[in-house]
């Protein structure tokens, strides 16, 4: 159900079962073109709020905006930040200015100081390579591995009581803005078009991916849903797991091979 509101920034509901819910906000027309689209994930239960990659510096007028026109502020208790990049949350130092010293912000040991170039006061709680159990108003919120895709420290969310994924950079798309119709993938042959170039690119271990996909083929999942792009429910999951098995991954590798053939001997 796509929900509206004064705030550009569009929602949509995921998930609903009394009062634990998953809201997915994204697809900002008021953003610099320059920026990537990026969705932004909250989870609810039991009075209390998750924020899964709250997004850049740029968007954050929007995305609180779209929140607080949701949900109570004061409801946020955990930020989490999946990699380090600054799409996914360079926005911390303002989360926390918002939210005050209730604010736990769970990030990969591997990152926590450099993210505390986006933000030196934060107290980041260190997430081990194995990942780790979020307890969200009683309700346990894992957070999986899923290093080297892209991220050398990188996690997935999954929401046992709601089948949820949150699968990050994997099952990323980038998609025209006026290719956008619509929260949820259409037309799945149509969409890995979409995948294909990013994927190739920004995965960086075939073993990584097999043993991914290996882990969350055992899970119960009725919606995946990555960080840029369409979100995948229904049958389009197993579409796209069988379709990132088949991708090929590291294509930047080509460039050692080309700048192997260079000469970098000084001129006279």
């Amino acid at each position: 159900m796509l929900l509206k509101g004064n705030n550009t920034m569009k929602c949509v509901e995921l998930y609903r079962k009394g009062d634990h819910s998953w809201l997915a906000f994204g697809q900002d027309p008021d953003k610099p073109d320059a920026l990537i689209d990026t969705n932004q994930i909250v989870i609810t239960s039991g009075g209390e709020t998750m924020l899964i990659d709250p997004g850049g510096s740029e968007i954050f007028p929007s995305m609180v905006a779209a929140l607080t026109s949701r949900l109570p502020i004061e409801r946020l208790r955990h930020l989490l930040i999946s990699h380090q990049d600054p799409d996914v949350g360079s926005s911390v130092g303002l989360w926390r200015r918002v939210c005050g010293d209730n604010l736990s912000v769970h990030a990969s040991w591997m990152w926590t100081s450099f993210l505390a170039h986006f933000d030196g006061d934060s107290a980041f709680v260190s997430v081990p390579d194995e990942g780790s159990v979020i307890r969200l108003g009683g309700r346990e919120i894992h957070l999986l591995p899923a290093h080297y895709l892209h991220s050398p420290g990188n996690f997935s969310v999954y929401d046992p009581g709601a089948r949820m994924l949150f699968s990050g950079d994997i099952g990323a798309a980038l998609i025209p803005a006026h290719k956008q119709r619509s929260f949820f993938v259409e037309n799945f042959t149509e969409h890995a078009g979409y995948m294909q170039g990013f994927h190739e690119r920004w995965m960086g271990s075939a073993p990584a991916r097999d043993a991914w996909v290996a882990m969350v083929s055992r899970l119960d999942i009725d919606i995946l849903a990555p960080q840029h792009g369409l979100i995948f429910r229904g049958d389009d999951i197993k579409r796209f797991l069988d379709w990132l098995m088949t991708v090929k991954i590291g294509s930047g590798l080509g460039a050692y091979e080309k700048a192997a053939r260079r000469s970098f001997r000084a001129k006279a």
